[in-house]
C-alpha cells in the first residue's frame, strides 16, 4: 500500500458531505524506518473494522468511517494483534467535520484530462478548446475530481472501455457518481446503460451529465446493489470503480446480472489487494483476463471461467 493525501482518497472512497463520518487519528509509535510499512498495517487493520479512506500524518496515520459501519471491537483486537516488533498504536477518535470536502476543487474546475487520444474528458464550465480532433469528447459537470478521469482509476476504466466492442452492448455503471464511465461506455456504442448510487447527489448529476452529452440511453438509479434485483434482464459489461470492502461485497450481485459471455471490470483498489478480489471471484466462477495498473493502482477484468 501507499500513503495518499485526504483529498483523493476521500474522492476515491466517497466521502460524501452529506453522511455522518468519524475521523481516527492513530499515533504510530515506531522506528522511522518502519512507519510507512506500519501505516500500511494499521491502514488494512483498520479497513477490516469499517474504515474506507486514509491519511498519512506526521505521527502516523488519519482514518475515515461512517459512524454505523465502525466495529471497535474489530478495530482494538486487530491493533493488538500489530505483527510488527517494538510498534504501538494508540488513536483517539472524534466526529469527522461536517463540510463539502471538495469546494475549493469545485470552483477552480479541471483541465481537459485526454486519455489515449481517444476521449477527452472537458470540465462543462469552462469554455472548451479542442484538445485533439479526433477524441470522444465527453463534458462533466463535477462535484468531486474523482468523476472526472484525474484519479488514475477511472482514467483505467476508461482505457479498457475504448478497448472494447460496446456496439449494441448492454452496460451496467456500479457506483456512477458523475456518471462518466456509464457516458462514455454509451459514446462507445453501448445500446443502453444503467448506473446506480447510493448517493442521491450524484444520481442526478449523473443525470444532468448524460442530458449535457445527449445522452439519452442511460437509466439512473438511487440504492446499492440491492437495486439489482429490480432491474431486469442480464448486462453485457459491468463497470465498478468503488473501494476494495464493497467490491467483494457486491461482486455476487454483479455477477447475478452478468451475462454468460459477460465482462466485469473493477477497479478502485490497490494491487496489493488484487489477491483478495480474485479470491472472492474464483468462488464464484469469476477468472481474470486482464490487468492494468497505475501507480499502484489496479483494474481487474473478468470473465466467466469457462
Amino acid at each position: 500500500m501507499i500513503g495518499f493525501s485526504l483529498f483523493s482518497l476521500i474522492l476515491q472512497y466517497n466521502l460524501r458531505f452529506y453522511m455522518k463520518y468519524k475521523v481516527a487519528e492513530f499515533v504510530i509509535a515506531c522506528d522511522a524506518t518502519l512507519l510507512q510499512t506500519a501505516r500500511d498495517l494499521v491502514a488494512d487493520a483498520a479497513g477490516e473494522a469499517g474504515f474506507e479512506s486514509f491519511e498519512d500524518t506526521p505521527t502516523g496515520l488519519k482514518g475515515y468511517v461512517q459512524d454505523d459501519a465502525l466495529d471497535r471491537e474489530v478495530l482494538d483486537n486487530n491493533l493488538e494483534e500489530m505483527p510488527l516488533e517494538d510498534v504501538s498504536v494508540t488513536y483517539t477518535l472524534e466526529d469527522a467535520e461536517d463540510k463539502d470536502w471538495n469546494e475549493e476543487w469545485e470552483k477552480a474546475g479541471f483541465d481537459p484530462i485526454n486519455i489515449d487520444d481517444r476521449v477527452v474528458i472537458y470540465d462543462a464550465r469552462q469554455e472548451q478548446a479542442t484538445v485533439s480532433p479526433t477524441a470522444l469528447s465527453v463534458y462533466i459537470h463535477a462535484r468531486q475530481a474523482f468523476g472526472t478521469g484525474n484519479h488514475q482509476t477511472t482514467r483505467m476504466v476508461i482505457r479498457r472501455l475504448t478497448h472494447m466492442d460496446l456496439m449494441g452492448k448492454r452496460v451496467l455503471d456500479c457506483g456512477c457518481g458523475t456518471g462518466i464511465l456509464g457516458i462514455v461506455a454509451s459514446k462507445l456504442g453501448a445500446e443502453e446503460v444503467v448506473g446506480y448510487d447510493i448517493d442521491e447527489w450524484s444520481v442526478e448529476n449523473t443525470r444532468h451529465n448524460a442530458e449535457q452529452n445527449g445522452v439519452d440511453n442511460l437509466t439512473v438509479l438511487h440504492g446499492n446493489a440491492s437495486v439489482l434485483s429490480h432491474v431486469c434482464g442480464v448486462f453485457d459489461v459491468v463497470v465498478a470503480n468503488i473501494n476494495r470492502n464493497i467490491l467483494i461485497e457486491d461482486l455476487p450481485a454483479f455477477k447475478e446480472v452478468l451475462a454468460h459471455d459477460g465482462m466485469i471490470i473493477l477497479s478502485g483498489f490497490y494491487e496489493d489487494d488484487a489477491p483478495l478480489i480474485k479470491a472472492k471471484a474464483a468462488g464464484l466462477s469469476l477468472a481474470e483476463t486482464s490487468r492494468e495498473t497505475e501507480d499502484d493502482w489496479c483494474c481487474l477484468s473478468l470473465s466467466t471461467d469457462k
